[in-house]
This record gives structure tokens, sequence and C-alpha cells, in this order.
């Protein structure tokens, strides 16, 4: 009886071990399980890192995991260009893609990786991409609405998390998606805390994306960096 059980432990230990366990989403050395969309930016490995390098006259451009995950928690490391404040970043929650144009169009929670010297909201929640009513906008031939891109939780009455966007540095950021919850945190501080109260828009799961922010005609190259990607799955 004894051995029966045990082998049937062992049997499922690896299914209940898959929630609550955490995972690299980065291998360190290619671009496995990540998929590029939207715009003409490049992604490279270097020193296992994620080098992000913008590009001019191109779209927002996104490096996007293949699978999508629902509640989790999602911790890394990143180093933003502090040349100007012209270029910015962002890391994509629970997001998909569409298409637009030529092109995909990705949309979705969007965690804030911001270089303006009058709006350090790094850690803040943006909604990236806008959502589209499929239906009504076929049916009507043009864009409605669900939701618009913009703003969901900015920082702009958190001085502490605003204090701890270091520029050039490598800073560390942590997600917490549960629920219609979000909350992130800063080099250890909290930053934002949102509740999706919009059931249309909300987006119980989706990929995750490093995201390469277009810079307009610029040709001075911006880079963005990521390392030590780390998902805890909690459903």
């Amino acid at each position: 009886m004894r051995i029966a059980l045990v082998g049937l432990l062992l049997s499922v230990a690896p299914s209940m071990l898959v929630a609550d366990q955490k995972v690299e989403l980065f291998n360190g050395k290619d671009f496995h399980g990540w998929t590029k969309r939207g715009g003409n930016a490049t992604y490279a490995v270097e020193d296992g890192e994620i080098v992000g390098r913008s590009a001019p006259n191109t779209t927002n451009t996104f490096l996007c995991t293949d699978k999508e995950y629902g509640d989790f928690e999602l911790e890394l490391d990143f180093k933003i260009d502090p040349k100007d404040n012209v270029f910015n970043s962002g890391v994509q929650i629970r997001s998909h893609s569409r298409p637009e144009k030529e092109q995909e169009r990705v949309y979705g929670y969007q965690v804030e990786i911001d270089t303006k010297a009058d709006r350090p909201w790094t850690g803040g929640i943006y909604f990236e991409g806008g959502k589209l009513d499929e239906k009504a906008t076929k049916k009507k031939k043009k864009s409605v609405w669900i939701r618009p891109g913009g703003w969901l939780n900015d920082l702009k009455e958190n001085e502490a998390a605003q204090k701890e966007r270091h520029l050039g540095e490598w800073n560390h950021l942590k997600i917490l998606a549960k629920g219609h919850r979000i909350q992130t945190w800063v080099n250890g501080v909290p930053a934002a805390d949102y509740t999706e109260k919009d059931e249309k828009a909300f987006s119980p799961k989706g990929f995750i994306g490093l995201q390469v922010h277009a810079v307009g005609k610029i040709a001075d190259t911006k880079e963005i960096r990521f390392k030590n990607i780390k998902l805890t799955a909690l459903d």
C-alpha cells in the first residue's frame, strides 16, 4: 500500500508544481518561445541579456512570448538608454495583437518604462493600442473603441516610486496580476495599483511583451536591456 501511494504521488507531482513555480521566460541564449510583433526595431541577445534597439520611421515594436499567461507574478531587470527623453519602453501583460495595415498591432495592459524628465512614471499602467469593438467596427466600417489607448494608473501622486527610476542603471520591476487587480513595484517600492472595472475591456490572459517604442525620424539608435525574466504562475 505504501509503495503504491508513493508511486501515485510521484506520478502527479509534476502537474501539481506548475502553479507557484518560478520559471525563466528567457533562456539567455536565443529567442526560443518569443516572437517579434509590430514595427521594425530589432532585438538581440548579448551577454545573456535581451537588447532592444530603436529604428527610425517605424511603429512600436514588441518581443512577445508565444505562451499566454493569466494570473502571475513577473520579475525582471531593465536598463534604458538615458540619452534624451524621446525614447521609452514597457512590459506588456495579458496582451494580444490584431492586423493593422501590413503589420500586427499589439494591444493590452502595459507597465511603463519611461525616460521623460517631467514624467517619471516607470511602473505606471498604460493601455497600449486601444481595444476595438470588432463587430461594431466591421458593421460601421470605422473604428469603434471599447477602450482607446491611455493611462489607467499613472504615478502623478506617487513621489516615492517616481524617485526609484534610475536611467542608465539596472532597475528591478515586479508585476503581480491577480484577477482584475494589477500591482507593480520598482526597485521594491510600491508603484501602481489598478483594479479593472470595465468587463468589456478586461483581459484575463494574454502574452507578455517587451517594447521598443517608436522614435519617429530619429536615426540615432536608442536601446533597452532586459534580463532575469522570471514568472511564477498563480493559476
